[in-house]
């Protein structure tokens, strides 16, 4: 038995709002969508998918206490993208298990974190 792969649904607040933001901060892709109910994002070998919300009147904003962390090839040139035009979670650094990694929130509050691994030394 093989699980192929892993594509988080992330409920949003505005469907528009949302792509808006994964596609101009992000460079992601709307690939397919179903007007304000469902959308599937793409940008290289990363997928999300976004959905209308489901539980609203149990919980009045989106909810998820983990992140998203997306490994990229050149963090640094993301950072410098990205630092100055959304709301960071918390800025670059090295860290002791061996990544160079920074995090930031989109507009729902969903935390995206980006890790490259550091060069042995």
């Amino acid at each position: 038995m093989a699980f192929n792969s892993l594509i988080p649904t992330l409920e949003v607040e505005s469907m528009d709002k949302t792509i808006a933001f994964y596609e101009s901060f992000l460079d992601f892709k709307c690939i397919s969508r179903d007007a304000n109910n469902w959308a599937f994002l793409k940008k290289d070998d990363v997928e999300i998918m976004l959905s209308s919300r489901f539980y609203e009147d149990k919980f009045p904003k989106p909810v998820f206490t983990g992140g998203l962390y997306i490994y990229v090839d050149d963090i640094d040139v993301i950072w410098q993208i990205l630092k100055d035009r959304v709301d960071i979670c918390y800025p670059i650094e090295n860290f002791e298990y061996g990544m160079r990694e920074f995090a930031i929130f989109d507009n729902n509050g969903y935390r995206l974190q980006f890790g490259q691994e550091l060069e042995p030394n």
